[in-house]
């Protein structure tokens, strides 16, 4: 009989000091976590931003560093305008050269754990997302800066570094970079589609490394986006839209590749592809545009005479073709398109050392432009 109650009292005795254990674990979250939340309310921050500062997976950044990084955002330091919003360079106190995102709005739930997402999507070829900054109806996103910016300043805008010469190993090689990181993109599971992919989001640092800009985004503004923006395909008059995702107004990878095709074709031109309504029905609009040009000789950037040979033109325009074929099951996956673009520049690097310099000829449209 003693040995009974003997057993019972350590257990009661057990259980109550278990329930001590919980009652302190209870206060210390709360005193920790909810510290933390009624700081953020002060700021008008969503308590979702402290979760994510306990994570420490992305850095917040205070709206006076950014404030102090941007001289609070002077004229002077605005760079562009993007599907985000304003873009400003900034300095850090550490000395690091950022590129900031702004818009205004109500700040949505689920903005922090997308940007979370996308930090987290990181590849030599893509540009980084270092953190972000939420107060007062402000959402900024911080990214690395690239010193070189977009290729459109150094291929088509005349407001800009359009006398940059590059040779055509040269924008293989650019060509290489933007295409690891789609693939990259496309590498998950399920896969990461760009949906804006452009000339115009294919950046390069200073020894002119491509890394593909706005990685996420139309997923971002998608998910924050009431309006739903991100899910309408852009305006009729790109020519960056594949002509299938105009019609059903899904996107996926092979509308990427599509884009990819475009860009391709504006790296050998030097010039933007044609916007309107000639562009927006197939891709074969843009394939007739290129054939065009070519029985002008008007297709190849006069800035890469004497930089290339005639083979290895002739397999980059038939990559480009293939990217723009319709239907999209047709075109080549990412990784193909990067052991294609990897081989011509083996090839091409092997022909010129060979051969010394390159050809200016050049071919018929007939000869470039042959059914695949």
């Amino acid at each position: 009989m003693s040995s009974s109650v003997a057993s019972l009292a350590g257990g009661v005795g057990g259980g109550l000091a278990l329930l001590a254990v919980v009652v302190v674990l209870l206060w210390f979250c709360k005193s920790k976590f909810g510290n933390s939340a009624n700081q953020n309310s002060e700021t008008g921050s969503s308590n979702l931003a402290a979760l994510a500062e306990g994570r420490n997976r992305t850095r917040q950044f205070t709206l006076q560093e950014l404030e102090q990084a941007t001289k609070r955002f002077d004229e002077g330091n605005l760079i562009g305008f993007g599907s985000f919003g304003s873009v400003y360079k900034g300095l850090l106190g550490d000395g690091t050269v950022v590129a900031i995102k702004m818009r205004q709005g109500m700040l949505h739930p689920e903005f922090v754990s997308e940007v979370e997402y996308i930090s987290e999507v990181r590849h030599r070829n893509l540009v980084n997302l270092l953190g972000y900054c939420i107060d007062d109806g402000l959402q900024m996103l911080v990214f690395e800066y690239l010193p070189n910016g977009s290729m459109c300043n150094h291929l088509y805008d005349t407001g800009q570094d359009s006398s940059t010469k590059l040779e055509f190993k040269q924008r293989i090689s650019i060509a290489i970079g933007a295409a690891r990181g789609l693939c990259h993109l496309h590498s998950h599971i399920p896969p990461l589609i760009h949906r804006n992919f452009k000339t115009a989001n294919v950046l390069v640092d200073e020894d002119f490394i491509a890394k593909v800009a706005d990685a996420g985004m139309a997923r971002l503004l998608e998910k924050i986006d009431e309006a739903g923006s991100s899910q309408a395909a852009p305006s009729s008059g790109s020519p960056f839209l594949d002509p299938e995702t105009r019609e059903s107004r899904s996107f996926s990878e092979t509308s990427d590749v599509y884009s990819f095709g475009v860009f391709l074709l504006e790296l050998v031109a030097g010039v933007q592809a044609p916007q309107g309504e000639s562009s927006s029905g197939t891709g074969q609009n843009l394939i007739e545009w290129a054939q065009s040009r070519q029985s002008l000789n008007e297709l190849i950037d006069p800035r890469l005479s004497g930089t290339f040979t005639m083979e290895g033109l002739r397999d980059y325009i038939r990559l480009t073709i293939l990217c723009l074929i319709s239907p999209g099951t047709r075109r080549p996956k990412m990784d193909m398109v990067v052991f294609e673009l990897e081989r011509i520049q083996e090839k091409e690097m092997e022909l010129t050392t060979v051969r010394g310099e390159g050809t200016s000829t050049i071919t018929p449209g007939s000869e470039l432009f042959k059914a695949q």
